[in-house]
């Protein structure tokens, strides 16, 4: 694997004044600001947001909220979109397919909703790209990398475009699963490698791709095995997988799921190092019982050492939110400012209708969309509606906290 620097990830900063914000809770419009004499005389235009601000994933769901609202906030501020005030309308899916379903269709059918930023989960997106596909209404996920959204069931052999207003600022799982494998077996010499998922798609998903690339690389996978998410006793399957006597344990799920299952894993004896994607890479894994040696990939590259980042470092950190703006925040917040520059574009010469047309026009600004200044950098969009980033970032548990060991781009072999 070739390493390079994250000091040296580097892009313009994002300039931004964040003001003041409400309390508001969950599924409350929230005003933007308008201030300094900006014109709102022609209305507000909402943002959407969709994800899981309770439950098990509310570490991530409520850091991806208020990154919207900050971006909002600060575009308000400089009067973004002449004319219009934004505004904020944050649902919360529990991370259940249903609920997000639900609430992409109320945003479909208000006409001052622009766009969504959401979901986190690809199961809940899987839900709410076809109720809001005939109304064409915009959405940019910050974290969904299931494949499948973008190009298809056949995205490895015959990727397609499956919804023309659909996509993401963040890498897809067939690139993620194969850069943790190279790590996990080139740079940590494991070869004997053990996989466990949680049954959901973006899990097996990951878990499969991780399995090709680790074969490719001479290593073996000597058992693979499934618990169920809402499970809290691995035992039984962990006792399984111990007498296969594996180097390491890919786990295809997220935080809830993997910190328990490191630490009963380590009380059985069986102390090697998990691994996993982004939703792993939360201080709640290791709050959890995550252990020293874990790792997890991400994408993008640290947010904190981009210098393109440490502004929205910064104003999120002024803004006193109560929660950690976790690994999504950033990309929430890359994702609503496209959108707020995109819609401005729209009516740049004429007001918002929310009509099916202007709509379309919308998702045609955001096809187009580049720039370099966003808080993870470059950000833009492949024909399929996927992010042309294609950097990743292995963090490790070190003296009890996530450590970045690498970022680099993935180039297929």
């Amino acid at each position: 694997m070739k390493r390079k620097s994250t000091g040296v990830l580097s892009a313009l900063l994002v300039v931004g004044t964040a003001l003041g914000t409400s309390a508001c809770g969950a599924g409350k419009t929230e005003a933007g600001a308008a201030a300094g004499g900006c014109d709102t005389s022609k209305g507000t235009l909402v943002v959407g947001v969709i994800a899981p601000m309770s439950g098990k994933l509310s570490a991530i769901g409520l850091g991806i909220r208020n990154s919207v609202r900050l971006a909002i906030e600060q575009a308000g501020s400089r009067c973004a979109v002449k004319g219009y005030r934004l505004a904020v309308d944050a649902q919360d899916d529990e991370a259940n397919p249903d609920k997000g379903a639900a609430a992409a269709q109320r945003f479909a059918d208000d006409p001052n909703v622009v766009g969504i930023v959401g979901s986190y989960n690809s199961g809940v997106a899987r839900a709410i790209q076809p109720k809001i596909a005939a109304a064409k209404l915009l959405q940019i996920s910050p974290g969904n990398t299931d494949p499948v959204l973008s190009r298809g069931e056949s995205f490895a052999t015959a990727p397609k475009r499956q919804y023309d207003n659909y996509f993401r600022v963040v890498g897809t799982d067939d690139l993620q699963g194969p850069f943790n494998a190279r790590y996990m077996v080139e740079e940590e010499g494991k070869k004997r490698l053990a996989i466990i998922t949680d049954g959901k798609a973006v899990g097996e998903s990951s878990a499969t791709e991780f399995a090709k690339e680790a074969r490719r690389l001479g290593a073996r996978i000597i058992i693979r095995e499934k618990v169920n998410e809402n499970d809290s006793d691995f035992s039984s399957v962990l006792t399984k997988v111990k007498a296969a006597r594996p180097e390491a344990i890919y786990v295809g799920s997220e935080y809830h799921v993997a910190g328990p299952l490191s630490k009963q894993a380590k009380d059985l004896g069986l102390d090697v190092p998990i691994s996993g994607t982004d939703g792993l890479f939360d201080p709640q894994f290791i709050a959890l019982g995550g252990k020293e040696g874990d790792v997890a990939t991400s994408v993008g590259a640290p947010i904190e050492k981009l210098e393109s980042g440490k502004a929205f470092v910064a104003a999120y950190k002024a803004k006193g939110f109560s929660e950690d703006y976790g690994g999504f925040g950033a990309f929430a917040f890359d994702a609503a400012n496209v959108m707020v520059s995109s819609v401005a574009e729209v009516t740049a010469d004429g007001d918002w209708t929310g009509a099916i047309e202007q709509r379309t026009e919308l998702i045609k600004q955001v096809q187009e969309y580049k720039t370099d200044a966003g808080a993870n950098g470059t950000i833009g969009f492949d024909q399929y509606g996927d992010s042309v980033s294609k950097m990743f970032t292995v963090y490790k548990v070190t003296s009890g906290v996530w450590k970045d060991v690498l970022s680099d781009q993935f180039e297929a072999k």
